[in-house]
């Protein structure tokens, strides 16, 4: 038992509260109606508490030189990483409710009941601060009826606030079906709200040295097919929007009301410094453009992330229960890979994301396409994972999205799972792939010496041509390729890509080998004007 909030306790509190929502991240998924079908808020609270998880893993053990306690520097720790890695709209509220906390006791000598009480009532007002129209009936009902009942509790026992404020939280949520029409035609409580509850009955038994009973499992709402997920806002706004930003406080007010004129689901929350802060931003609108330029004109945007709503709801496995999870870099080259009914993954995922993927699919057999080798480890731990959990997972080594596309081309659902893997992994090792890109910085390659500027194409991953000019670039290594034979050729142009430089190719195919066919497309993939593929 605790008397009082230290370094410790705040560690175990992550760590205690991650694992349980790790164990409901399905249940809360499937809480899918604030106030449109909703399917990621546990998802997106898993991962935002897994990055406060890392920020303290990394640090906790060194004090800044600000006179904060060392709880305080903990918490504030936990709350600069949930910051940076917040997910959707429960993972920004989230990290805000965690910074209210740590700015209310970070300098606190000791941490009892009556102090963490005014820390829960600062977290609600920061939480609310966080939402440009806050609505009852969520998270934000939940961690503020969660204040009220800690602060109603006029003890400075931890034991008896932590308690307090954990029931509090729990009647609220069983409220929430009143107070959104949503919810209540669902027959489902707030998702965020759920998860909020979790992390406080994760505190209680982290201050109490009690293990709870395991709450009851929530009913589910029934999700209607092919419904976008989204976890607030108007179906008017066809995508999520969000970015770190580097900004002055002022920017950021003028931020606000420009993107607040842009859409809905306006959540602009941050640490700002004496001069220029972190923020992060989401919103919901169709000008994406726009949404990011407005933070282009506020300060430096990084880290954008752009969700199409209606690229949420996962492809449906196959009939037989199968599915194919493939990494992809670019819009064009996701918009391939889920035509062939593939769900995909952003590029460099980490193990969680390929795992949520996996998990998200519903199948009971996966094969994961990664198209890079630096994601291959991550793909085979998350298989690993998968298992565990019940799915068989088989990871096919593709090194390049036109070697995913040749494996995909080849599936069949009336081969047994494992022959169909083997004949993905045939098809992806048959085709040959190659890179055309520009040089960053000086280096002595296998083809010869590189400058910057220089064309560079790479075959395999080892550089092979040198070249001035993108075009003779891209045209040569076309032709060291099919000297070794080919009867179809794949182009996927990049974002950098000039205009025309696909028909170019395809045309000097077409003059110098009559033969071969060829397939081009926008692939949208940064760095790389030009992916080839020989099959």
């Amino acid at each position: 038992m605790l008397d009082t909030l230290d370094a410790a306790a705040v560690r175990r509190w992550c760590a205690s509260g991650l694992a349980a929502l790790q164990r409901h991240q399905g249940e809360i998924d499937d809480l899918n109606v604030y106030p449109v079908p909703d399917g990621d808020t546990g998802t997106n609270l898993v991962l935002t508490l897994t990055s406060a998880q890392q920020a303290l893993a990394m640090d906790l053990e060194t004090l800044p030189e600000d006179g904060h306690t060392p709880h305080g520097h903990a918490l504030r720790l936990m709350a600069r990483g949930a910051l940076l890695g917040a997910r959707g709209n429960s993972g920004v509220i989230l990290s805000q409710i965690l910074r209210g906390l740590a700015d209310a006791l970070a300098a606190a000598p000791a941490v009892r009941g009556r102090l963490l009480a005014a820390a829960l009532a600062e977290a609600t007002t920061a939480a609310y601060a966080a939402v440009a129209q806050p609505v009852e009936g969520t998270l934000l009902s939940v961690v503020a009826a969660a204040a009220r009942a800690a602060v109603q509790a006029d003890s400075d026992d931890l034991r008896t606030v932590t308690r307090a404020a954990a029931a509090g939280a729990a009647g609220a949520l069983a409220r929430t079906p009143e107070q959104l029409p949503a919810l209540a035609r669902a027959g489902a409580v707030d998702a965020g709200g759920r998860g909020l509850c979790l992390l406080l009955d994760a505190l209680v038994e982290v201050v109490t040295g009690e293990s709870l009973r395991p709450p009851a499992p929530v009913s589910p709402a029934v999700r209607p097919p092919a419904t976008a997920a989204r976890e607030t806002g108007s179906p008017a706004y066809a995508y999520e929007v969000q970015y770190l930003l580097d900004a002055t406080e002022e920017a950021v007010v003028r931020l606000r009301a420009e993107l607040g004129a842009l859409g809905d689901s306006l959540v602009i929350v941050g640490d700002a410094g004496p001069a220029i802060g972190t923020w992060n931003v989401h919103v919901h609108a169709n000008d994406v453009g726009a949404a990011i330029e407005a933070g282009v004109v506020a300060g430096r945007p990084h880290r954008i992330t752009v969700t199409r709503f209606a690229d949420q709801a996962p492809p449906p496995p196959l009939p037989d229960g199968r599915a194919a999870v493939v990494v992809a870099t670019g819009a064009g080259i996701a918009e391939l890979f889920g035509a062939e009914g593939a769900t995909v993954v952003p590029a460099n995922p980490s193990t969680g994301e390929l795992l949520d993927a996996i998990r998200a699919t519903g199948a009971a057999r996966v094969v994961v396409l990664p198209n890079d080798p630096n994601t291959q480890s991550v793909a085979s731990t998350a298989a690993r994972e998968a298992h565990r959990l019940g799915v068989k997972v088989s990871v096919v080594p593709t090194r390049s999205p036109v070697q995913a596309l040749a494996a995909l081309a080849v599936r069949d659902p009336s081969r047994r799972f494992e022959d169909d893997v083997i004949a993905m992994a045939e098809a992806a090792g048959a085709c040959r792939y190659a890179e055309v890109c520009h040089a960053s910085k000086e280096a002595l390659t296998v083809a010869g010496p590189c400058r910057p500027g220089d064309v560079l194409a790479l075959v395999e991953g080892e550089v092979h041509l040198i070249g001035a000019e993108l075009l003779d670039t891209c045209t040569a290594v076309v032709d060291r390729m099919l000297g070794g034979g080919g009867e179809l050729v794949t182009l996927l142009c990049g974002a950098e890509a000039p205009d025309g430089l696909a028909d170019r190719v395809r045309e000097h195919v077409e003059r110098s080998w009559p033969f071969v066919e060829v397939q081009a497309y926008e692939g949208g993939q940064p760095h790389y004007p030009l992916l080839v593929g020989v099959e």
